[in-house]
């Protein structure tokens, strides 16, 4: 049976790469982004969308289990991130960072598990941070929408566990993306000195704890957050 996955955050990224990487594995992919399409694949549709737009979300995900007649996996990562020190951080930015990543994420988490809770299954995949453990100065609003993330996946996946749906976090490190050339070096290298391994992550990196997180076998995994390199 072919997967049917939805993932938000899909114009570019980690979002992006989980799409094509999951697509190229024979899954249908439904993603999303505030931008218009950069994925052409057969089975990959996408939504223009706010992640923190109510109607907007639970209208994305009844139309793909509607028209795709179930959905097997949701993987929420839209993600922004507000890197000021607080007296510097202004109040817009908390709506901005808290709406993008813990709003969205709670959208799409409400609406695709009552689509799982009528199949009796599903998985679904927050992507959190390895700055929530290291506690980063500068990032207090990533931070604090990533642990409400963290708080919520260990709570939802009390609440869905009777329905052999599990809910897990990946705790991703500093990846190659386009907010990570506007960090300096110099924070980057003290951030990968507080690692056990001690480099830039990759998207592969995350693709493997996603993979292992949403096998028919993972059912006894659940509650769970996996911070990449060797940091907890």
């Amino acid at each position: 049976m072919v997967k049917v996955i939805v993932i938000t955050g899909t114009s570019k990224g980690l979002g992006r790469y989980l799409a094509e990487y999951y697509l190229e594995s024979g899954c249908k992919v439904a993603g999303c982004s505030r931008s218009d399409a950069s994925i052409e694949y057969d089975n990959y549709r996408h939504y223009t969308l706010d992640v923190a737009d109510e109607e907007s979300v639970v209208k994305m995900v009844k139309d793909v289990a509607r028209d795709w007649g179930r959905i097997d996996v949701l993987i929420n990562s839209a993600g922004v991130a507000s890197m000021n020190h607080v007296i510097l951080t202004p109040l817009n930015s908390l709506k901005a960072v808290m709406d993008t990543n813990f709003t969205g994420t709670f959208l799409f988490t409400r609406e695709t598990a009552k689509v799982m809770i009528n199949q009796r299954w599903g998985r679904i995949v927050n992507i959190s941070t390895v700055a929530v453990p290291l506690s980063l100065e500068g990032e207090s609003l990533y931070v604090a929408s990533k642990s409400a993330i963290e708080a919520f996946t260990k709570v939802v996946a009390k609440e869905l566990a009777p329905y052999n749906i599990t809910v897990n976090a990946v705790g991703a490190a500093p990846m190659k993306t386009a907010l990570l050339r506007t960090v300096p070096e110099q924070k980057i290298n003290r951030i990968l000195d507080m690692m056990a391994i001690p480099r830039v992550a990759e998207f592969r990196d995350v693709s493997n704890v996603v993979d292992f997180f949403i096998k028919q076998e993972s059912d006894f995994i659940t509650g769970q957050v996996v911070y990449l390199g060797g940091v907890g």
